[in-house]
Protein backbone atom coordinates (compact mmCIF):
# COMPACT_ATOMS: atom_id res chain seq x y z
CA UNK A 1 0.00 0.00 0.00
CA UNK A 2 1.35 3.68 -0.88
CA UNK A 3 0.94 6.04 1.53
CA UNK A 4 1.10 9.58 1.85
CA UNK A 5 4.30 10.69 3.83
CA UNK A 6 2.26 13.71 5.17
CA UNK A 7 -0.65 12.21 6.20
CA UNK A 8 -0.58 8.57 6.95
CA UNK A 9 -3.92 7.60 4.63
CA UNK A 10 -4.10 5.56 1.67
CA UNK A 11 -4.30 7.26 -1.93
CA UNK A 12 -7.96 6.98 -2.63
CA UNK A 13 -7.09 6.97 -6.85
CA UNK A 14 -4.00 4.35 -6.50
CA UNK A 15 -5.53 0.80 -5.70
CA UNK A 16 -3.61 -1.16 -3.27
CA UNK A 17 -0.85 -3.18 -5.04
CA UNK A 18 -2.45 -7.16 -4.06
CA UNK A 19 -5.29 -5.81 -6.30
CA UNK A 20 -3.58 -4.74 -9.42
CA UNK A 21 -1.52 -7.74 -9.19
CA UNK A 22 -4.66 -10.10 -8.78
CA UNK A 23 -6.33 -8.23 -11.62
CA UNK A 24 -3.32 -7.84 -13.56
CA UNK A 25 -3.05 -12.12 -13.32
CA UNK A 26 -6.65 -12.37 -13.97
CA UNK A 27 -6.71 -9.94 -17.26
CA UNK A 28 -3.97 -12.16 -18.78
CA UNK A 29 -5.54 -15.16 -18.39
CA UNK A 30 -8.28 -13.97 -19.37
CA UNK A 31 -6.32 -12.53 -22.62
CA UNK A 32 -4.75 -15.74 -22.67
CA UNK A 33 -8.10 -17.56 -23.08
CA UNK A 34 -9.74 -15.06 -25.45
CA UNK A 35 -6.39 -15.34 -27.58
CA UNK A 36 -6.05 -19.12 -27.79
CA UNK A 37 -9.62 -19.56 -27.92
CA UNK A 38 -12.39 -17.45 -28.49
CA UNK A 39 -10.80 -15.54 -31.00
CA UNK A 40 -9.97 -18.47 -33.17
CA UNK A 41 -13.11 -19.84 -33.16
CA UNK A 42 -14.73 -16.12 -33.91
CA UNK A 43 -12.09 -15.64 -37.00
CA UNK A 44 -13.10 -18.95 -37.92
CA UNK A 45 -16.82 -18.32 -37.47
CA UNK A 46 -16.19 -15.33 -39.45
CA UNK A 47 -14.50 -16.59 -42.15
CA UNK A 48 -17.08 -19.45 -42.83
CA UNK A 49 -19.85 -16.27 -42.52
CA UNK A 50 -17.95 -14.62 -45.34
CA UNK A 51 -17.27 -17.62 -47.66
CA UNK A 52 -21.07 -18.19 -47.20
CA UNK A 53 -21.48 -14.95 -48.30
CA UNK A 54 -19.52 -14.84 -51.19
CA UNK A 55 -20.51 -18.20 -52.06
CA UNK A 56 -24.15 -17.22 -51.95
CA UNK A 57 -23.54 -14.19 -54.12
CA UNK A 58 -21.61 -16.79 -56.87
CA UNK A 59 -24.37 -19.18 -56.70
CA UNK A 60 -26.63 -16.08 -56.90
CA UNK A 61 -24.90 -14.84 -59.98
CA UNK A 62 -24.37 -18.33 -61.60
CA UNK A 63 -27.92 -18.32 -61.10
CA UNK A 64 -29.06 -15.30 -62.64
CA UNK A 65 -26.81 -16.47 -65.62
CA UNK A 66 -28.48 -19.88 -65.78
CA UNK A 67 -31.97 -17.85 -65.75
CA UNK A 68 -30.62 -15.82 -68.38
CA UNK A 69 -29.51 -18.02 -70.62
CA UNK A 70 -32.85 -19.92 -70.43
CA UNK A 71 -34.69 -17.04 -70.70
CA UNK A 72 -33.03 -16.81 -74.19
CA UNK A 73 -33.56 -20.65 -75.35
CA UNK A 74 -37.38 -20.03 -74.32
CA UNK A 75 -37.58 -16.38 -76.71
CA UNK A 76 -35.49 -18.30 -79.07
CA UNK A 77 -37.91 -21.11 -78.94
CA UNK A 78 -41.28 -18.86 -78.86
CA UNK A 79 -39.56 -17.11 -82.32
CA UNK A 80 -39.30 -20.94 -83.84
CA UNK A 81 -42.75 -21.73 -82.88
CA UNK A 82 -43.81 -18.08 -84.59
CA UNK A 83 -42.23 -18.81 -87.71
CA UNK A 84 -43.83 -22.77 -86.93
CA UNK A 85 -47.29 -21.16 -86.71
CA UNK A 86 -47.02 -19.03 -89.50
CA UNK A 87 -45.36 -21.65 -92.09
CA UNK A 88 -48.78 -24.06 -90.71
CA UNK A 89 -51.31 -21.20 -91.37
CA UNK A 90 -49.65 -20.25 -94.79
CA UNK A 91 -49.65 -23.91 -95.74
CA UNK A 92 -53.36 -24.15 -94.54
CA UNK A 93 -54.10 -21.61 -97.21
CA UNK A 94 -52.32 -23.07 -99.94
CA UNK A 95 -54.30 -26.08 -99.16
CA UNK A 96 -57.69 -24.45 -98.80
CA UNK A 97 -57.47 -22.55 -102.21
CA UNK A 98 -56.60 -25.85 -103.68
CA UNK A 99 -59.75 -26.85 -102.27
CA UNK A 100 -61.50 -24.59 -103.18
CA UNK A 101 -60.07 -24.67 -106.55
CA UNK A 102 -60.65 -28.16 -106.82
CA UNK A 103 -64.53 -28.21 -105.67
CA UNK A 104 -64.32 -25.87 -108.58
CA UNK A 105 -63.09 -28.00 -110.71
CA UNK A 106 -65.51 -30.60 -110.02
CA UNK A 107 -68.56 -27.95 -109.92
CA UNK A 108 -67.94 -26.75 -113.20
CA UNK A 109 -67.11 -30.94 -114.44
CA UNK A 110 -70.56 -32.01 -112.91
CA UNK A 111 -72.22 -28.78 -114.49
CA UNK A 112 -71.08 -29.38 -117.70
CA UNK A 113 -72.07 -33.06 -117.03
CA UNK A 114 -75.55 -32.02 -116.51
CA UNK A 115 -75.69 -29.55 -119.49
CA UNK A 116 -74.52 -32.12 -122.28
CA UNK A 117 -76.71 -34.78 -120.36
CA UNK A 118 -79.42 -32.09 -120.71
CA UNK A 119 -78.82 -31.18 -124.16
CA UNK A 120 -78.49 -34.95 -125.33
CA UNK A 121 -82.03 -35.20 -123.55
CA UNK A 122 -83.54 -32.83 -125.30
CA UNK A 123 -82.05 -33.41 -128.53
CA UNK A 124 -83.41 -37.57 -128.24
CA UNK A 125 -87.01 -35.85 -127.44
CA UNK A 126 -86.63 -33.43 -130.39
CA UNK A 127 -85.83 -36.38 -132.76
CA UNK A 128 -88.97 -38.40 -131.17
CA UNK A 129 -91.01 -35.24 -131.22
CA UNK A 130 -90.25 -35.05 -135.10
CA UNK A 131 -90.52 -38.85 -135.90
CA UNK A 132 -93.88 -39.26 -133.85
CA UNK A 133 -95.00 -36.07 -136.10
CA UNK A 134 -93.69 -37.06 -139.11
CA UNK A 135 -96.15 -40.24 -138.77
CA UNK A 136 -99.19 -37.87 -137.52
CA UNK A 137 -98.19 -35.39 -140.46
CA UNK A 138 -98.16 -38.08 -142.87
CA UNK A 139 -101.57 -39.54 -142.03
CA UNK A 140 -103.50 -36.49 -142.14
CA UNK A 141 -101.87 -35.56 -145.18
CA UNK A 142 -102.47 -38.45 -146.69
CA UNK A 143 -106.36 -38.33 -145.09
CA UNK A 144 -107.06 -34.80 -146.17
CA UNK A 145 -105.10 -35.44 -149.89
CA UNK A 146 -107.49 -38.37 -150.28
CA UNK A 147 -110.48 -36.61 -149.08
CA UNK A 148 -109.69 -33.55 -151.41
CA UNK A 149 -108.80 -35.89 -154.36
CA UNK A 150 -111.60 -37.84 -153.40
CA UNK A 151 -110.21 -41.09 -153.55
CA UNK A 152 -107.76 -43.52 -151.11
CA UNK A 153 -104.25 -42.86 -150.95
CA UNK A 154 -103.63 -46.44 -148.84
CA UNK A 155 -100.43 -47.08 -150.53
CA UNK A 156 -97.88 -46.84 -147.47
CA UNK A 157 -94.70 -46.23 -149.72
CA UNK A 158 -95.90 -43.58 -151.46
CA UNK A 159 -97.89 -41.68 -148.69
CA UNK A 160 -93.82 -41.77 -146.61
CA UNK A 161 -92.15 -40.40 -150.32
CA UNK A 162 -94.92 -37.36 -150.72
CA UNK A 163 -94.35 -36.87 -146.85
CA UNK A 164 -90.61 -37.25 -146.64
CA UNK A 165 -90.62 -34.82 -149.86
CA UNK A 166 -93.27 -31.97 -148.09
CA UNK A 167 -91.43 -31.91 -144.88
CA UNK A 168 -88.26 -31.85 -146.66
CA UNK A 169 -89.10 -28.76 -148.26
CA UNK A 170 -90.12 -27.12 -145.14
CA UNK A 171 -87.11 -27.76 -143.74
CA UNK A 172 -85.21 -26.22 -146.42
CA UNK A 173 -87.57 -23.54 -146.27
CA UNK A 174 -87.41 -22.97 -142.39
CA UNK A 175 -83.08 -23.54 -142.80
CA UNK A 176 -83.15 -20.67 -145.24
CA UNK A 177 -84.96 -18.17 -143.04
CA UNK A 178 -83.30 -19.00 -139.89
CA UNK A 179 -79.67 -18.35 -142.49
CA UNK A 180 -81.10 -14.88 -143.15
CA UNK A 181 -82.27 -13.92 -139.85
CA UNK A 182 -78.81 -14.81 -138.29
CA UNK A 183 -77.18 -12.40 -141.08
Amino acid sequence: MIYLASEGEQNPLLPPLDEIIIGGVAFLIVFFFLGKVLLPRIAKTLADRTDAIEGGLARAEEAQAEAQAELERYRAQLIDARREAGRLTEDAREQGAAAIAEMRAEGARIKDEIVASGHAQIEADRNQAQTVLRNDIGKLATELAGRIVGESLEDEARQRRIVDRFLDELDTKAAAATAEQVR
